[in-house]
């Protein structure tokens, strides 16, 4: 298989029934879900169960006890289960455009990495959402999204945009290509060399800190914000803390004062 598409879950399996639907009907089957779970309960591993044989690609669940938030030590799980070359990675309440797997294996290229973005959507939208909605895509049109719900804005031009327009776009854009875990990809040697996420890290710019080891390393970000397509579903983030913010911040700092390039505190434990 050309990719390996890893995200993380926790306990919200409405929203990772309805991100696996949007990976059940991909325009390319060449790839494997890997779910990195840090921590659900049963719900969760029977709606996988349930959803496995209707994906049309492999699905892999990789579970790690609750433990509070360790999305960095299971996305390191991930990775080492990952069988592909190429990784993608997304979130568990990020439904993938159809050609979303698509575009990112179009667009990967040697000593890059690929930064996409995300439309947020409000909760009432979120939740009206079904599965009907995702197998015809029409959760991704911008007129049925106003109609329950979205208010409009120049955001809208993430899902609007068409053909040669949406790679303008991309370049124009003044975002920074950054690595972003809703939504971007590389190499997994490149990765394996950075020795994965910082698990140091809790909540608060964990993935940005390891496309920043990257960018040490000479592998530099592309743009594909306009291109690879997730509506982000709504939710509470009450794992969110001062403290991991602001420790995070300064892990971030020195790997960026310090041209870091690999951590310590990454898939594999040095010097620690």
């Amino acid at each position: 298989m050309k990719a390996s598409v890893i995200f993380s879950t926790y306990n919200s399996p409405a929203w990772l029934e309805k991100v696996l639907w949007g990976f059940s009907v991909q325009t390319t089957k060449d790839f494997e879900i890997v779910i990195a779970d840090d921590g659900s309960g049963q719900e969760t591993k029977e709606l996988i169960e349930r959803l496995r044989p209707e994906m049309g690609v492999p699905v892999k669940h990789i579970w790690q006890a609750d433990d509070g938030f360790q999305k960095s030590r299971i996305l390191n799980k991930a990775i080492v289960a990952s069988e592909a070359d190429y990784l993608i990675f997304t979130d568990g309440d990020c439904i993938p455009r159809k050609d979303f797997v698509e575009i990112h294996l179009k667009s990967r290229k040697q000593g890059h990495f690929l930064s996409g973005g995300y439309f947020l959507l409000p909760m009432q939208t979120s939740i009206t959402i079904a599965k009907e909605d995702i197998l015809t895509q029409r959760c991704f049109k911008v007129r049925w999204l106003k109609a329950h719900g979205l208010k409009g804005s120049i955001k809208t031009l993430k899902l609007s945009a068409k053909g040669v327009f949406r790679y303008l776009l991309n370049g124009l854009t003044r975002t920074k290509p950054t690595w972003n875990g809703h939504n971007s990809s590389g190499w997994k040697n490149d990765i394996l060399e950075a020795n994965g996420f910082d698990e140091r890290m809790q909540y608060g710019g964990q993935d940005r800190e390891l496309g920043e080891r990257l960018v040490n390393m000479g592998i530099n970000g592309v743009q594909i914000r306009y291109s690879a397509i997730v509506v982000h579903l709504d939710h509470k983030r009450g794992y969110r803390t001062q403290e991991s913010v602001l420790k995070n911040r300064a892990i971030r700092k020195n790997t960026r004062d310090s041209g870091k390039k690999r951590t310590e505190f990454g898939i594999v434990r040095e010097n620690v």
